[in-house]
């Protein structure tokens, strides 16, 4: 359940994933049935053309997620990883690289009784620890408490196989239900003042009751933004946002169960028999066509060898010294659009290549903008995080930009370059604010396509990250995966390529991080600058 299926899915596919069903069984929608809403203000009342609502309509029902068939399910019911196992298909047969190798995940509950219905977020992963090297699998869920995984064996000798349980289905549930009927559960705050006096209040995408509010919807975008209006002060006063802070006592008693570090959040499962088989070399010239870079959808996208990315989708150059860096940008702006995980880039780039000096722009500290110079090489690189909702520190009000305004604003060209991540921040909403915000930007994508069809935009995609009980509430891998389905489905078929970051963190075997460590970054940025600068193969 680590990756992202092509775009034309088979009837046999649900959930927007590569969460699939055997035997081509069309489910019908009582079992995927989406959580019931509670009306949340104004951002299900956007106008959308007869397009854009089938798009949304097609996208919502693409990540509908299996529910238990019984409701509510007691705690012992739910799975257990401990008692869960694993099975090699085969393990003695012959296997050679690029073979493919099966794996049966069968689930049991706390009770150790099989479970028969599923739905259970599952990551997998092939590995050799000794070559550094790591890639992920394909996970087919067959709906009965068994889950086949599927993996390209991509290098030779011992490869060994890793599954783990990142939520039970039942946790999947509580998180819909936050989802839906909770996106406050992360609230904001903006500044107010004039002179001396000064005023906070709250926001947010849109604010229930009937408290008088001031209205920040972007005029261009449409994007929608309230704060509750100070008592004394002008919606006109503003002068910063930030986050305020996260709710608490979000879970009944028994949901709560479903939360638990060393029980069920992303916990091993482990095999009961071998967990590792051995894989032969190919020949040289058949080993070398297997890994050509000529299919935009491989699956998996990349591997790890030797701590390295092998991107299965285009050709990766490693830029190990600034130099080749510097050579690679000269005379080049680079945009970095997004959150904190894109800041990474700008933060590696300026402290890898020593003429990138960082302009102050007296921004606050992680926050932005942020910008560096290369004055001798004509390099200018710029950092700005997205537009509200965002959980940074104090934002100054001036500084709060949209990702489709700033495209909007761009003339583009050979020599401009536009990275965008935009994820972590919507996982607390439902995904109709996701999709507004994507199709805003893909808008603004293809008319800066359409005016400088020479202009390179680079999509980061997700990430994995550590999580607990109460992380998982509002940022779990489960909401990041569903965001970058949508995310990648929405991007499919327009000018633009990928960075898989998603990919990247699931398959190395440094622990999970919501900002990935430096050998990962690396790597990403590698296969940024070979988009900038491809090979010439």
């Amino acid at each position: 359940h680590n990756l992202f299926l092509p775009q034309n899915l088979d009837d046999d596919t649900v959930s927007g994933s590569n969460w699939i069903t055997e035997n081509n069984v069309q489910h019908s929608l009582s079992q995927t049935n989406r959580t019931s809403r509670k009306p949340y203000c104004g951002y299900m009342q956007q106008t959308l053309s007869k397009r854009e609502q089938e798009e949304q309509e097609m996208l919502l029902a693409e990540i509908q997620w299996p529910k238990p068939p019984d409701g509510k399910i007691a705690f012992a019911q739910s799975t257990d990883p401990t008692r869960s196992d694993f099975v090699i298909v085969k393990p003695s047969r012959f296997f050679k690289v690029g073979d493919e190798l099966e794996v049966l995940v069968h689930v049991r509950d706390f009770q150790g009784k099989p479970k028969q219905y599923g739905g259970d977020y599952l990551q997998a992963r092939i590995h050799s620890p000794l070559l550094k090297a790591g890639a992920i699998g394909r996970i087919v869920d067959c709906y009965n408490g068994l889950y086949k995984v599927f993996f390209t064996l991509l290098w030779p000798g011992e490869v060994k196989v890793s599954v783990s349980l990142v939520h039970p289905s039942e946790a999947i549930q509580a998180l819909l239900r936050l989802r839906e009927e909770r996106p406050d559960r992360v609230y904001f705050k903006s500044s107010f003042k004039s002179g001396r006096y000064s005023e906070t209040t709250e926001c947010n995408v849109c604010l229930p009751g009937d408290l008088p509010v001031c209205n920040f919807t972007d005029p261009y975008t449409g994007e929608p933004w309230f704060c509750y209006k100070p008592r004394k002060l002008s919606c006109a006063s503003r002068i910063s946002h930030a986050k305020g802070g996260y709710l608490k006592d979000l879970l009944t008693k028994e949901e709560s169960l479903f939360f638990q570090s060393d029980v069920n959040i992303k916990r091993p499962i482990l095999s009961s028999g071998p967990d590792s088989i051995i894989v032969k070399p190919k020949a040289f010239t058949d080993f070398i066509s297997m890994n050509r870079a000529e299919d935009p959808e491989a699956s998996p996208s990349g591997y790890y060898y030797e701590d390295q990315w092998r991107s299965r989708t285009h050709w990766i150059h490693n830029f190990n010294k600034s130099d080749d860096i510097t050579e690679c940008l000269q005379g080049k702006v680079i945009h970095l659009f997004g959150d904190s995980t894109i800041r990474q880039w700008f933060e590696y780039l300026t402290a890898f290549v020593p003429d990138l000096v960082e302009f102050n722009l007296r921004s606050p500290k992680n926050v932005g903008p942020f910008m560096s110079v290369d004055l001798k090489h004509n390099i200018l690189l710029k950092f700005r995080c997205h537009g509200p909702p965002i959980r940074f520190s104090t934002v100054f009000s001036s500084e709060l930009r949209y990702i489709a305004n700033e495209l909007n604003g761009i003339v583009g060209g050979r020599n401009t370059v536009i990275a965008i991540t935009i994820w972590s921040h919507f996982s607390t909403f439902p995904v109709e604010v996701y999709i507004r915000r994507l199709r805003n930007i893909r808008r603004s994508i293809i008319r800066l396509l359409d005016r400088s069809p020479e202009t390179l935009i680079v999509i980061r995609t997700a990430n994995v990250q550590e999580l607990g009980p109460e992380v998982s509430l509002f940022n779990s891998d489960w909401y990041s995966f569903q965001l970058d389905s949508v995310m990648r489905k929405m991007f499919s078929g327009i000018a633009v390529h990928f960075v898989d970051a998603w990919e990247m963190s699931v398959a190395h075997y440094l622990p999970h991080n919501l900002h990935p460590p430096e050998v990962i970054v690396k790597n990403q940025i590698d296969a940024f600058l070979s988009y900038v600068c491809p090979l010439q193969t």
